[in-house]
């Protein structure tokens, strides 16, 4: 089923001021007031703003996925240049305009512990994990848990950096020691 107009509006509002200025700092009726719907329409959609923010963070989710999927594609068909390539995404997401960071940390953040939110924000950074520890399998890394778990967090730097320092060279940075990382996890296999 196709979402109506009015859902699309106030989460795209929703996903901007989120965003933008943080979950907890933006109300209902902000997002009521920017997004043009009347009060009953916003409820109708979402009965709760941790409804919202839960289909924000499907959105943001989709998004970052797509980008680190694409990056990782573009670098070619074997998973090891997969690993390194995907790290583009980080460089992209750090130069836009108005970053403020990983939208998954700054949720978990702002979100209680064992919240759906933050349960949210724990699926979304497992899942990458999940994906990047695929990747490091099918390459024959030594450790392939030791090395997703490395470049998790290596990525998850990379973004909070871009937040904090916006040096433009931190996803070069970042990239450079993901490539160290996977070329050691490969020569001890070998």
């Amino acid at each position: 089923m196709t979402p109506s107009p009015a859902r699309e509006r106030i989460l795209d509002t929703a996903f901007r001021l989120f965003y933008a200025r943080g979950i907890r700092a933006v109300g209902v009726d902000l997002i009521i007031a920017e997004s043009g719907v009347a009060k009953a329409t916003f409820y109708k959609h979402f009965p709760a703003k941790d409804e919202l923010v839960l289909a924000y963070l499907e959105k943001v989710d989709g998004i970052w996925t797509g980008q680190l999927r694409a990056a990782a594609e573009a670098a070619g068909p074997n998973p090891a240049d997969q690993l390194v390539g995907l790290f583009d995404a980080l460089g992209t997401a750090c130069r836009r305009d108005g970053y403020r960071g990983c939208a998954f940390i700054n949720a978990a953040a702002e979100a209680a512990p064992g919240t759906p939110v933050h349960e949210r924000t724990i699926a979304h950074k497992r899942a990458v994990l999940a994906w990047l520890r695929d990747l490091t399998a099918r390459t024959g890394a030594d450790d392939p848990d030791s090395l997703a778990r490395s470049l998790a967090l290596l990525l998850d730097g990379g973004l909070a950096d871009g937040a904090l320092a916006a040096d433009p060279e931190a996803p070069r940075a970042a990239k450079q020691a993901a490539r160290a990382l996977i070329a050691g996890a490969l020569t001890r296999a070998a």
